[in-house]
């Protein structure tokens, strides 16, 4: 037999014993993206809260703690940033989900920008998301509304959740499958609906295919709905109020590591004496409410975890947990008498509605079952004729020790703890990370653990470029890449570079001064730099302004780009 008989036969062999081969296995890890709504930076067990989060402390205990991350201080800039790994401007998000006039402010993902799970579904992982979308207009008037921006368009595989950015626990508007919207089951209440479908998106899960799994929870927006069971956890617990909740918080804060001693405990912004306030008990059943609504969304990520175990995926599934913005300050709701929220809306006109009938409206009419939904201050919340937010003294304790809320860009705006865990991944317990880092950097840390390529062009789009950098190093003690971060909302601006940050925030009748801030020394921005050092002022401001005229920010005073 010749040589190329040999080499013939050989191969042969070599290509049947191949095919009978097992593929080998996929290693790469699994992502699960949990993301919350409206919370402060200390509001969780593991960053110093009073509420209680026994799943997210532990995964904390058994991972990191990042305590210099940062969101973007508002429901849909952090989503679109979190979501595409750039700034929200380049995602089209520069301000919330109405169109303002041009591709920057347009409040529609912009085609420009790669998705998170668009990435990923390339790289052969299987997609899902449960939970707020809320980076495209909901337009229920529309017959015919246009999907080119909802999940499944914008590469996930799966979806449960809300297109719309807020709405009732127990029936809220927008409420989608897939590409349809649908109503609630009976007994529903949402961030359980969150839950419960992000475990079921795992179990069906094709053995052996790695998946991207984002929740994104409505929890702890307003209104201040929750079960009762949640709510008698918390009965008298915050008696006391809120001057005692925000010493309490910062004692605890410097016990475990995540303050330093010099950063003091900033003023109170305004918020009253909680001795001499009015209505103690309305105000403390909020936030009863409030702890239970925090409380459910843990014990949902809980089932979420025991769901991965059962399946043997816990140890190689990288775990995100982090908010969209701070604590809101929106007191929403708190109308002087107890009403109706729509003032159109008369005993007659309320019926119970049909099991398939749709609920279009953020704030709800009437009830399922046919009860006009109140508010007003004095009104009990947490019910489905309800709607109410928490207040801001609630608020301003729940940003503990950073001042200012969601929507400024202090740090009481927009900083997030995060929580990473990663058994197979990460070698560290227990510890902090220090460094600083921001939602854009998400992105960049799925595409490095999956061994994915983000795209220079997808379907016939050019792409903005990443601008985040991946998180990675930071599992293994190593520094982070050193830059410049970026912020601005409804004219509220900030820039962070090294330890200094510069920041301002701006009203429609003017555009206040620039302040300057010692991050190593002075994160709780007590004691402004900027007279002391107008140079570091003028250097940083540059730095903003160039990064304004590049992603395409709008002055917010002259309503024209910043140039």
């Amino acid at each position: 037999m010749s040589k190329w008989k040999y080499f013939y036969f050989g191969w042969i062999a070599l290509l049947l014993v191949g095919c009978g081969a097992p593929a080998s296995k996929d290693e790469r890890p699994n992502i699960v993206l949990i993301m919350s709504d409206d919370m402060g930076y200390s509001d969780i067990g593991c960053f110093g809260g009073v509420i209680e989060t026994p799943v997210l402390d532990g995964l904390a205990e058994n991972g990191l703690r990042y305590t210099q991350f940062y969101n973007t201080a508002r429901c849909c800039p952090s989503r679109a940033a979190l979501l595409t790994g750039v700034y929200p401007h380049q995602a089209g998000i520069g301000h919330m989900v109405n169109d303002h006039g041009n591709d920057i402010y347009n409040g529609d993902l912009s085609a420009k920008a790669v998705t998170i799970a668009e990435v990923l579904r390339q790289a052969g992982y299987a997609t899902y998301m449960s939970g707020k979308w809320h980076v495209t207009p909901y337009k229920p008037n529309e017959a015919h509304p246009s999907k080119e921006n909802w999940p499944l368009q914008r590469g996930f595989d799966r979806f449960f959740g809300t297109i719309h950015g807020a709405g009732s626990f127990y029936d809220p508007n927008s409420l989608t499958r897939d590409n349809d919207f649908i109503a609630p089951s009976k007994d529903f209440y949402y961030t359980d609906a969150i839950s419960d479908n992000a475990v079921s998106f795992i179990e069906n899960n094709e053995p052996d295919t790695p998946f991207f799994l984002y929740v994104p929870y409505t929890a702890a927006h307003w209104p201040m709905h929750a079960k009762p069971t949640d709510i008698a956890k918390y009965k008298g617990k915050f008696d006391s109020g809120w001057d005692v909740m925000r010493v309490e918080k910062y004692t605890q804060m410097l016990d475990l590591g995540l303050l330093r001693p010099e950063w003091p405990l900033p003023e109170k912004d305004g918020i009253p004496d909680w001795e001499e306030t009015p209505h103690q008990d309305w105000y403390s059943s909020l936030m009863e409410v409030y702890a239970a609504m925090v409380d459910n969304m843990d014990q949902g990520i809980g089932r979420i975890m025991s769901a991965l175990e059962a399946k043997g995926l816990q140890e190689n599934t990288l775990v995100f947990f982090l908010q969209d913005n701070g604590g809101c300050a929106e007191e929403f709701g708190f109308r002087a008498q107890i009403e109706p929220n729509h003032k159109d809306v008369s005993m007659d006109s309320i019926r119970p509605m049909g099991d398939d009938e749709l609920q279009t409206q953020m704030v709800p009419k009437y009830t399922r079952d046919g009860k006009p939904v109140l508010s007003g201050i004095g009104l009990q919340p947490g019910t489905a004729d309800t709607y109410l937010g928490y207040g801001k003294p609630w608020a301003n304790a729940s940003n503990i020790p950073f001042r200012m809320y969601k929507h400024w860009v202090h740090e009481g705006g927009i900083a997030t703890p995060l929580i990473v865990h990663w058994p197979k991944g990460i070698a560290s317990k227990n510890e902090f990370r220090n460094q600083p880092g921001h939602l854009i950097d998400i992105m960049a840390t799925c595409v490095d653990v999956a061994n994915a390529n983000y795209p220079k062009n997808y379907h016939t789009n050019s792409i903005v470029p990443m601008e985040g950098i991946s998180l990675a190093p930071s599992f293994e003690k190593k520094p982070l890449q050193e830059r410049t971060l970026f912020w601005e909302h409804e004219g509220n601006k900030a820039v962070r570079s090294g330890n200094y940050k510069l920041v301002s925030k701006w009203n429609e009748q003017s555009e206040y001064a620039w302040e300057l801030y010692d991050m190593n020394s002075d994160r709780t921005e007590t004691k402004d730099l900027s007279l002391q050092m107008p140079e570091k002022v003028k250097e940083m401001e540059q730095l903003w302004q160039d990064w304004a005229k590049k992603v395409g920010v709008r002055n917010w005073t002259t309503k024209e780009l910043v140039e």
